[in-house]
């Protein structure tokens, strides 16, 4: 077989791939970009090209900052956190343990359930006087607030359900790495005289850089697309204290129909997002070790 034809063939086969990536991932953001530019089309009044005028708008909405500072404090909130407990986690399950199977399927159990499940468990948990924690609290003479009521805890209490949702599901990814280092490592640190802590952080974690960088870019998309909680919760209240960025999106296109600015903050969004992902891989992947 001749080189083009082996390139010919090779594309063939990437041919079902990159038309779905193209249907349902390019052509989705280029569209939403042409579409920022334009006005919302409502009844017989057509779009009309208003070019950086959506986009001025975003810079004047109140709501828009504080949804973003929401949505930049429950990521700084959440992705160390998750991925710190995945790690314990991993950690504590892959050792020799009496009941580990029962170990891991209870870490990951979470992870299986759905979100608007998940939601409404902990919304019965915060609920006031009659919730789990209310309860709870009760036994110990302490009063519980409005978790979900107060401005000062309706971001960290959406913040706890997430956490508790994606642990176990990092955690999985983990574990899955930790057991394709070679046990004969740890003997042989063991032996050079390092400590368990010396072997993690100068073996161990190394190795899991790659795990640790995938982690990190699913820990990102998902705090940034995080809704159904909200919807179910809070609904972005009390004063948009909760509202996200991708609950305000929801919000500005299915309640208010105004189509093209929530494709203007659907932008904002991606840029965000690729730029982070970007940092990560360009900083991270020096940092990297594959095997």
């Amino acid at each position: 077989m001749t080189r083009s034809m082996q390139a010919l063939y090779a594309w063939l086969l990437l041919l079902p791939a990159v038309v779905l990536l193209a249907a349902f991932t390019h052509y989705p953001a280029l569209a939403t970009l042409w579409h920022s530019f334009f006005s919302t089309p409502r009844g017989s009044r057509p779009a009309r090209f208003v070019g950086l005028e959506n986009y001025a708008l975003m810079i004047d909405d109140p709501v828009f900052w504080q949804a973003l500072w929401n949505n930049l404090w429950f990521a700084l909130g959440t992705i160390p956190t998750s991925i710190a407990i995945a790690l314990i986690m991993a950690l504590w399950v892959n050792r020799n343990l009496a009941g580990r199977g029962f170990l891991r399927m209870a870490y990951f159990t979470p992870t299986v359930l759905p979100m608007v499940a998940v939601a409404n468990i902990w919304l019965f948990f915060y609920t006031p006087q009659y919730g789990l924690i209310a309860q709870v609290l009760q036994i110990f003479g302490v009063s519980s607030p409005n978790w979900l009521g107060s401005r000062e805890t309706a971001l960290p209490a959406l913040m706890l359900v997430t956490i508790w949702k994606e642990s176990g599901f990092f955690m999985i990814f983990y574990l899955a790495a930790l057991q394709t280092v070679s046990p004969s490592l740890r003997e042989a640190a063991l032996l050079e005289g390092a400590s368990r802590w010396q072997y993690f952080r100068r073996i161990l974690w190394p190795l899991l850089m790659p795990t640790t960088l995938f982690v990190l870019v699913n820990a990102l998309i998902n705090a940034f697309r995080l809704v159904d909680h909200v919807v179910v919760m809070t609904r972005g209240g009390p004063d948009n204290a909760s509202t996200l960025l991708l609950y305000y999106i929801f919000q500005v296109g299915f309640s208010f129909w105004d189509t093209s600015y929530a494709a203007t903050l659907t932008v904002v969004l991606l840029v965000i997002l690729a730029i982070t992902a970007l940092v990560k891989f360009r900083w991270l992947d020096r940092k990297t070790h594959y095997q």
